[in-house]
């Protein structure tokens, strides 16, 4: 009988989340893939690992036999990848860099001119991320960088350096009756239906729908984004409103979509981030030619994480 790793890993989430949406966000997968996955490894195992009800989830005896032995397996999996992954970078010159939309604003050009004075066969390779993760590619390590916007969940996890700190402002219907001001404060979108990061982004959907202040009162979400695209559609629909950094501005203002300065809200933060166990010569020289360039444009340490 031959159970594929990556079954074992996601009962492994589910058994330890107790709890299958959670499970899935964990994973970065959908709820009916996982649940899926998990009705086969029970079919080929000929038992069922988990009861399941509208209110909970409990591992059956078998599953409570698996666990500890599939915990040690999925492990050692980890552990056997991270060690490949160290001996393949050892040997190569290319960083992948994460990123949810281009950061723009001259950082890869600024940030290259710096990484190559100490290593001049360096190359960067970018990645498109969904938003729905708000690490860039680092949490499954799909990225070796990231450019992420703070906050990061399991923050933890990571170190980073503040690249870029920029006002927030707000996409609106150009038929909206606030578009036609020079400038809006955030208690009068308070009532406004929002479109929100998915929940898999953690606290960034907070940030960005702005829980911290609203006073209590809980955001209207007038529908769910996972890039730029959909959100000047869901926009320019009527879905809802959504705050942007300032730098991302031309990615959605346009056509039936205009933005407008905000107060009331404090600045958003863009970091380049990179996992805190990675010590890869490479991956810290990176590190390095952000630090410098956030010393040169006068963004010193106020939210660095080195």
């Amino acid at each position: 009988m031959d159970v594929h790793g990556r079954d074992l890993n996601y009962f492994v989430a589910v058994a330890e989340e107790r709890h299958f949406t959670r499970a899935a966000e964990r994973l970065f997968v959908s709820q009916p893939a996982l649940s899926k996955q998990i009705r086969a490894l029970e079919r080929q195992l000929g038992a069922p690992l988990f009861e399941r009800d509208r209110r909970q989830v409990r591992l059956t005896p078998v599953g409570a036999a698996l666990l500890p032995h599939a915990e040690r397996i999925v492990a050692e999996w980890s552990r056997a990848r991270a060690a490949v992954e160290s001996a393949k970078a050892a040997r190569r010159t290319t960083l992948v860099a994460g990123m949810s939309t281009s950061p723009g604003r001259g950082l890869l050009s600024a940030l290259r001119m710096r990484l190559v004075v100490g290593f001049p066969d360096a190359r960067l390779t970018p990645r498109q991320v969904g938003w729905g993760d708000p690490t860039a590619g680092l949490a499954d390590g799909s990225a070796d960088v990231g450019f992420v916007w703070l906050p990061v969940p399991d923050a933890e996890r990571y170190r980073w350096v503040v690249v870029a700190r920029e006002p927030r402002l707000v996409a609106l219907p150009a038929g909206h009756p606030l578009a036609g001001r020079e400038g809006v404060d955030f208690a009068e979108l308070l009532d406004e239906p929002f479109l929100a990061l998915p929940e898999s982004a953690g606290p960034a959907r907070d940030h960005w729908l702005v829980t911290d202040a609203r006073g209590g009162r809980e955001p209207v979400i007038g529908a769910e984004i996972s890039s730029a695209e959909e959100a000047h559609e869901a926009v320019a629909n009527g879905d809802g409103v959504v705050l942007l950094a300032a730098g991302n501005a031309p990615l959605i203002a346009r056509d039936e979509v205009v933005v407008r300065p905000v107060t009331g809200v404090a600045p958003c933060e863009l970091a380049v981030a990179w996992r805190a166990d990675d010590t890869r010569p490479l991956v810290l020289g990176y590190a390095r030619a952000a630090a410098d360039y956030a010393r040169a444009v006068a963004l010193p340490g106020a939210g660095a994480r080195p």
